[in-house]
């Protein structure tokens, strides 16, 4: 595993934004292990989510202009996202959305940086069904934005549903024609739980899932 990754999941377990148990996702599917980026919730946490989403985007080459952060994990993602790069000398602009209209003051669903003719990279926690992120992708199109990619803290790496062996971002990917950068994935998790003796107990059970649930490369 590249640095980041490593720094990524070992944040989360201190954070305990990663949670090992079993846990009922909404497909109603029984996981080993849950992600929640609403635990990352002290300065410091976010100062090294937000780095190690920056190395992952370095690592990926990716070039865009503007972050976007949907509503609501979205938006304290794309924030710390951009504090990072602005220490590595890069001063990124960043918008982000509403839940609802907003009728008075100035109005609309947007907030921060304009996106027209700019290059849009989506900043979010995970992709489940994919729903957040096609509404975000239609958000930044009707601003006159182009979507560049979206970047996410977790990839499950877990199929859509039997019909669909692809996996949630990979779906996302193939449909829209960008690319999806995952800071680490249930593949890394795999690794990284035999690197650190406290987890190797949930080592069978996240393999057992993977081979049960784990989306066609």
């Amino acid at each position: 595993m590249t640095d980041h990754r490593t720094r990524f999941l070992d944040a989360a377990l201190r954070a305990e934004a990663l949670r090992f148990g079993e846990f009922t996702l909404k497909s109603g599917r029984s996981s080993p292990y849950f992600f929640n980026a609403g635990r990352f919730d002290s300065g410091a946490a976010l100062a090294t989510l937000g780095r190690t989403y920056a190395d992952a985007i370095t690592s990926a080459g990716l070039e865009f202009d503007v972050l976007f952060g949907p509503a609501y994990k979205g938006i304290p993602l794309a924030t710390a996202l951009a504090c990072a790069m602005a220490a590595d000398g890069r001063d990124v602009p960043v918008a982000f959305n509403r839940k609802e209209t907003k009728a008075h003051g100035e109005g609309g669903m947007l907030i921060g940086a304009p996106m027209a003719g700019q290059r849009v990279l989506i900043v979010d926690d995970v992709i489940t069904a994919g729903t957040a992120i096609r509404e975000a992708l239609s958000l930044i199109r009707e601003a006159g934005g182009v979507p560049a990619g979206i970047v996410i803290g977790l990839d499950r790496q877990e199929i859509v549903s039997e019909e669909d062996r692809r996996s949630a971002a990979q779906g996302v990917a193939d449909e829209h024609g960008i690319p999806v950068i995952a800071v680490a994935s249930l593949s890394d998790l795999l690794d990284f739980s035999a690197q650190r003796p406290e987890l190797e107990g949930h080592r069978g059970a996240l393999a057992n899932y993977r081979q049960r649930f784990g989306a066609t490369p």
